[in-house]
């Protein structure tokens, strides 16, 4: 079986050979477009009568998006479908219309952990034009504070051990597993105080850092976010970096929100330009990935 018509919403970033696999399941030509659509009209004349859309995590497809486009029988998120109130796709409209959508989950991590710990030992050892505190530090005996222990966030504590680091993290549940390896669990406001890095990775549309847990924070503290989306308050980091000048804030483009822009402004604030886990290994993974969830969805009509 195939799809009428696939169309790609946005950049989605598919490479390798699966992308010819994606292709093959078209019956007509299938449309893949390389950047993001201006507007929602644009979005619509883009997805036209296509059956299948794949979207990357930028891109927002709204009830009428839907209801402009009835043909639309599959969404395939080429991104974590983390929950239904964050995902950039509305999965209550789909749900009413029968469309299924279906995400895709560990394809980026190893990049943004290879990211942390890179940009980590640079601010420690100062091999920038940045440097953490008086001379050359070491990762080993800091502490890390980890805020939202999914999978990334177990594979952040992990690596954190091996260079020696104190870990202990905050999450809604407790994680047995990772406690069993010296992974101590603290509260929100025990975590941010005892903290001298602390490594944010929530859902999309959380917010949960605001003046008050800046305030908690110790002197110069690193403060990283790779989650997709800000779950800080603007005013309330930029007045944090700016009244310390030891504390540190560590983004790649999808952490730093709406205020990529102004962040590039503050000294104190460290910016990569591009999502950190969407390596080309990465999007190979991503890709394969986004090809069987396609595949297991026409094998079930």
């Amino acid at each position: 079986m195939t799809f009428n018509k696939i169309v790609t919403a946005d950049f989605c970033g598919l490479t390798g050979p699966a992308v010819e696999d994606i292709l093959a399941l078209s019956a007509s030509t299938a449309v893949i477009h390389n950047d993001d659509p201006e507007s929602d009209e644009d979005l619509i004349r883009r997805v036209g009568a296509a059956d299948c859309v794949l979207v990357s995590w930028r891109t927002k497809m709204s009830a009428e998006i839907f209801a402009a486009c009835p043909a639309i029988r599959y969404v395939g998120m080429c991104c974590t479908l983390y929950d239904e109130k964050s995902a950039n796709v509305d999965i209550l409209e789909s749900r009413k219309r029968g469309i299924v959508v279906k995400g895709v989950t560990d394809y980026g991590d190893e990049g943004t952990n290879e990211f942390i710990f890179a940009e980590l030992i640079s601010l420690f050892k100062g091999l920038g034009d940045r440097k953490w505190g008086d001379g050359s530090s070491e990762l080993t005996s800091k502490t890390l504070g980890i805020v939202g222990l999914g999978v990334l966030g177990k594979m952040v504590a992990k690596t954190a051990l091996q260079f020696g680091m104190k870990v202990v993290y905050f999450s809604r549940t407790r994680k047995d597993d990772m406690e069993a390896l010296g992974i101590a669990y603290r509260d929100l406001d025990q975590l941010l105080q005892e903290s001298d890095v602390i490594s944010a990775h929530l859902p999309r549309n959380t917010k949960l850092f605001t003046a008050r847990e800046f305030a908690l924070m110790k002197e110069t503290v690193v403060f990283i976010n790779t989650s997709l989306g800000q779950p800080f308050d603007a005013d309330a980091l930029f007045a944090w970096t700016a009244n310390q000048t030891g504390n540190y804030a560590i983004f790649d483009l999808p952490g730093s929100g709406t205020v990529t822009e102004e962040c590039a402004k503050h000294p104190n604030i460290i910016l990569y330009p591009h999502p950190s886990g969407f390596t080309r290994e990465a999007r190979i993974r991503l890709t394969n990935k986004v090809y069987t969830n396609m595949l297991d969805f026409l094998a079930q009509r």
